[in-house]
């Protein structure tokens, strides 16, 4: 499901629009900040997702005592101590890892 941009020629806000289906390009858009139906599609930047490697070659290899700089590292070093001991993850758990894939620090460490 793509992802279409468009430039609002009264206000200039840029409107991100999720196209379910083709038959939804030939709907009518409006700009998300003023409401103006005044919009061009304008052409999106890219951007490429970090890998757990990419993670590691910037921000060093988690090890013991060292403080995590990116939340996907404690994900990654958690999945591996249940790994190491044999355990399923819990639900919770599982869902705060998966969280801190999309770089979102669990609340019980953010509050630290």
């Amino acid at each position: 499901m793509p992802l279409y941009e468009y430039k609002c020629a009264d206000c200039d806000h840029l409107t991100t629009v999720l196209i379910r289906r083709q038959s939804d390009r030939t709907k009518d858009k409006a700009c998300a900040s003023c409401g103006s139906m005044n919009l061009s599609q304008v052409i999106s930047k890219l951007s490429r997702l970090k890998s757990a490697q990419d993670v590691i070659d910037e921000k060093g290899a988690p090890s013991a005592g060292r403080e995590y700089e990116d939340p996907r590292q404690i994900g990654a070093w958690v999945e591996k101590r249940f790994e190491d001991y044999g355990m399923p993850i819990p639900e919770d758990t599982r869902n705060m890892i998966d969280a801190a894939r999309e770089g979102e620090l669990p609340k019980e460490i953010s509050d630290i």
